[in-house]
């Protein structure tokens, strides 16, 4: 109990306000196409703007995001399939923590995201298919 009548710290009210919140796991496309490397670069830049739209939808909604496709290429080489392997099946971790699936479809679905999907499906985890444009 806080006596001293001092705002309570930022983070613990952030962190109040989050478990208060369903966590959402945002599926939607990364991999870039295209025939040069600048190309595929370039496609990955816009997938990941759409990746942050979509958790800002999220937000909106009221829930957490997480979107795993945000954090691990900042230090894996998505065009490395190895480290893309190893990104894809480390995002799976957080699944348990989250009340459904969503797949942010307006850019059609990807690989990845059939993956995803059919492993929401074989793990009975509640999807939902979401546009934001």
């Amino acid at each position: 109990m806080n006596d001293t009548k001092e705002p309570i710290p930022r983070a613990v009210a952030a962190a109040e306000l989050a478990s208060s919140r369903p966590v959402v796991i945002v599926e939607s496309p990364f991999a870039g196409k295209g025939r040069t490397e600048e190309e595929i670069r370039a496609s990955m830049e816009a997938n990941r703007k759409y990746a942050i739209d979509a958790c800002v939808d999220c937000i909106r909604r009221g829930e957490v995001p997480y979107a795993s496709h945000l954090f691990f290429p900042q230090f894996l080489d998505e065009l490395k399939p190895e480290e893309r392997e190893l990104g894809l099946t480390a995002g799976y971790a957080m699944w348990s923590s989250a009340s459904r699936i969503v797949f942010y479809e307006d850019l059609g679905f990807s690989l990845g995201m059939e993956r995803a999907w059919k492993r929401a499906i074989s793990l009975s985890f509640i999807r939902e298919r979401r546009r934001i444009r």
